[in-house]
């Protein structure tokens, strides 16, 4: 490089140097903005919600039936009860299933064989399927088709817990590849069994991952509306379902949509309250999980 091209490159590189700093605080300033807009979007609604529905809730808010005549006494006994209960199956279903189809996966699945990446890709795939494909598959297959359970409880704790299991064995997945290879060669070395190491290290390494998984997997679980509006919950249920697997059943979803719909101000006040119960309830799922997390992890 001749003695006249010197400066031109140090002006380049001059140059360069600037535009790099330059983006360097465009682009974290860009991204606070949007978080900035989002939050200041997700406040804006929360206070909406909050300034309508906060003078509803009240101990006969929560215990009486819902009404479509009389909005002073209408409640959401009925969609309370029914979520806690879909929340109840679907978690007796997923748990089981999406741990044991975890740990199968991870442990003893062969990554060569054809049958075990054909599940691998469709539990991904499944994940982002749309809920509403989901409804259509209970209602098909659960609700009617070779099951015909009817429009009952069973029918969409099931339809729900198809709807998130994939997430459950997906994080499932993750939390027990976290643990270390050398907890699995120090128990196998020390004479245990496969199934040994798996359910005396691996799992209480993994319990933190799996649990805050399933609870979050139910946080999504317990807000879906459109997969209980396919397989049929009814939208104002003046009664409790006694039975599983006999009686209808209703959800906090499906009331709020049902109130929210209707003409009159004050329906559409009560479904502010009703989302403020749901919100509550998410809080407490997702406060579950951080607490399991914390509780149970181990440091490696």
């Amino acid at each position: 490089m001749s003695v006249a091209e010197v400066p031109v490159a140090r002006a380049v590189v001059r140059g360069a140097s600037r535009g790099a700093r330059v983006r360097e605080i465009i682009f974290p300033a860009s991204l606070m903005l949007c978080i900035a807009f989002a939050m200041l979007t997700l406040v804006v609604l929360l206070l909406d919600v909050a300034v309508d529905g906060l003078p509803v809730l009240s101990w006969n808010f929560l215990t009486s039936f819902p009404s479509q005549v009389f909005p002073e006494r209408s409640g959401i006994q009925s969609a309370l009860v029914g979520t806690l209960l879909l929340m109840v199956v679907c978690a007796v279903f997923i748990v089981p299933v999406g741990t044991a189809s975890a740990i199968y996966l991870e442990e003893y699945a062969d990554g060569n064989r054809w049958w075990n990446r054909l599940i691998e890709v469709n539990i991904q795939n499944l994940a982002a399927v749309p809920s509403i494909v989901y409804g259509i598959l209970g209602l098909a297959f659960l609700v009617r088709g070779p099951l015909e359970l009817g429009r009952v409880v069973l029918a969409g704790a099931l339809t729900l817990g198809l709807l998130v299991l994939p997430v459950v064995i997906i994080v499932g997945r993750e939390a027990i590849r976290a643990v270390p290879n050398s907890i699995r060669e120090g128990s196998m070395a020390l004479g245990a069994t496969l199934w040994q190491t798996i359910w005396k290290q691996i799992l209480p390494g993994a319990l933190p991952g799996i649990a805050t998984g399933i609870i979050l997997a139910l946080s999504r679980a317990i807000g879906e509306t459109a997969p209980l509006i396919v397989v049929g919950a009814a939208a104002f249920a003046r009664f409790n379902p006694n039975d599983l697997t006999s009686d209808p059943f209703s959800a906090l979803p499906i009331q709020i949509l049902a109130w929210i719909q209707d003409p009159q101000e004050e329906f559409r006040t009560l479904a502010a309250g009703a989302i403020l119960v749901l919100l509550i309830l998410l809080l407490f799922m997702n406060a579950g999980a951080i607490y399991l997390r914390n509780r149970y992890e181990q440091k490696w």
